[in-house]
């Protein structure tokens, strides 16, 4: 049994992600700071857990660990948008907090999953990215991605996806790859996106069943694998 813990995962692109691995036979664990009523929906154990929270991530490790006792896929999903628009007016304050759930909310959490996640015979960590992140797609005229000015979100995504090569480098022993859903629909984006929300989460549901001996380090769109630049 392939036990799956998602941050994030009471609302969209997370919930529709564990709905769709509970269907896939995955034992889900799911992730939020408020999830008992999508964990009564799915039918799975809610784990409280703040990305943005040092001790609130720890305890979520140690409670998996003694419900659980291993991870084999970990998803860090949790994200925010942050401002957008005129970047004018842009904050520090307003671009750390992007950064703190989107970027070191996935650094907290891998870090205290680690040892479980060490415990599988084929762990798997997926960072959900966007390429939004992407220089190629944000300045291709034909991508939604061009249109878009969210200054604290786009960076935090670029640097996600750096973030992920490195760990797959530094880390040989686990897969460990970023996933771009698209232009999904959600409320990220006010439901604006064309994509539903289940073909937003084909790229993460499939590195989440992929299996043994495919590739780290790999940037994957629903349509496979993506160069990220």
């Amino acid at each position: 049994m392939t036990i799956t813990f998602i941050t994030g995962a009471n609302k969209g692109l997370g919930y529709e992600t564990a709905r769709r691995l509970v269907d896939a036979g995955h034992t889900v664990v799911l992730g939020a700071r408020d999830g008992a009523v999508a964990a009564d929906k799915l039918g799975v154990r809610w784990v409280r857990i703040d990305v943005t929270d040092e001790a609130s991530v720890r305890a979520a490790a140690a409670d998996v660990e003694q419900h659980e006792g291993v991870v084999d896929v970990l998803i860090n999903n949790a994200g925010v948008h942050g401002p957008m628009g005129d970047p004018s007016g842009l904050t520090g304050d307003e671009l750390l907090g992007v950064l703190d759930v989107n970027l070191v909310g996935v650094v907290r959490t891998t870090t205290a999953f680690l040892p479980l996640l060490r415990r599988s015979a084929d762990p798997v960590i997926i960072n959900v990215s966007s390429a939004m992140g992407s220089l190629a797609a944000t300045h291709d005229p034909a991508r939604a991605e061009s249109g878009v000015v969210a200054p604290a979100y786009t960076s935090s995504k670029a640097a996600l996806t750096m973030l992920t090569t490195q760990y797959a480098k530094g880390l040989p022993d686990i897969r460990i790859n970023a996933a771009d859903p698209g232009y999904t629909a959600t409320d990220l984006n006010g439901h604006s996106g064309p994509q539903t929300v289940t073909e937003g989460t084909d790229a993460i549901v499939a590195l989440a069943t992929e299996g043994p001996g495919h590739g780290s380090g790999r940037f994957v769109d629903r349509h496979g694998e993506i160069a990220w630049s």
